[in-house]
């Protein structure tokens, strides 16, 4: 493996090594080790398209449940990127076309964990487990 790319074990192949990609690999292994999530059950860089105009956007990574529909969406930054509520206002974005349960933010330092309650959010003290992301 060159020093410039990193493996993507979701993507299957060899991606360029930047900031937000390192973050991005280093929480696949968290949802993986931590949490549980099967990396079958993931997927990165999902391309998604938004309102009326269908503006292209592209979640940085998409956790499945087990009938294959999207459960959570995670928001990967740079690590000198604060975890502001412009951050959460993107994951909500991608939870209006994925209509998920958990909206999950992180820049490798700082991770953040929310849940879908009627029509807000509530702020999780913690990142849920595979079988509670599947639960909705």
């Amino acid at each position: 493996m060159a020093a410039s790319t990193v493996r993507d074990p979701l993507r299957r192949k060899e991606v360029a090594r930047t900031p937000e990609e390192e973050v991005r690999q280093w929480f696949i292994g968290v949802l993986r080790d931590a949490a549980g999530v099967p990396e079958h059950m993931m997927g990165s860089e999902v391309a998604l398209r938004y309102g009326a105009a269908g503006k292209r956007y592209r979640a940085d990574i998409v956790v499945y449940g087990r009938d294959a529909a999207p459960v959570a969406v995670v928001e990967c930054k740079r690590p000198e990127v604060a975890l502001s509520a412009e951050v959460l206002r993107q994951a909500l974005r991608y939870d209006m076309v994925l209509s998920i349960g958990y909206m999950l933010i992180t820049n490798g330092k700082e991770t953040r964990c929310y849940k879908r309650e009627g029509d807000g959010v509530v702020a999780l003290d913690r990142l849920p487990p595979y079988e509670e992301l599947c639960r909705r």
